[in-house]
């Protein structure tokens, strides 16, 4: 079946917005990441696009968390009038 004219103009603009990324699990993985994309009744794209999505969140969340603990004692650093370095050295 061939593609009219129109359709391959519009694959071409929406392929030229993405990005290209490849990844070459060996084949057991790549065979457990299809079904396990099977039987959340995703695409494999949609599934692994949606697990690093996730990840990327975790990995900022967990920043997040660094960020507002290391204010917090610097904050206490503060008010004890030590060096952040000295705060947490005096608590290990």
């Amino acid at each position: 079946m061939t593609m009219s004219e129109a359709k391959r103009r519009g694959n071409d603009k929406y392929n030229a917005k993405c990005d290209y990324i490849a990844v070459k699990p060996l084949k057991p993985e790549g065979e457990a990441i299809r079904a396990a994309a099977k039987t959340a009744g995703q695409s494999l794209q949609g599934y692994i696009l949606q697990a690093v999505r996730r990840k990327m969140w975790a990995d900022a969340a967990g920043e997040y968390l660094i960020r507002i603990s290391k204010s917090e004692a610097e904050a206490n650093a503060a008010k004890e009038n030590q060096s952040l370095e000295d705060w947490l050295a005096d608590r290990q």
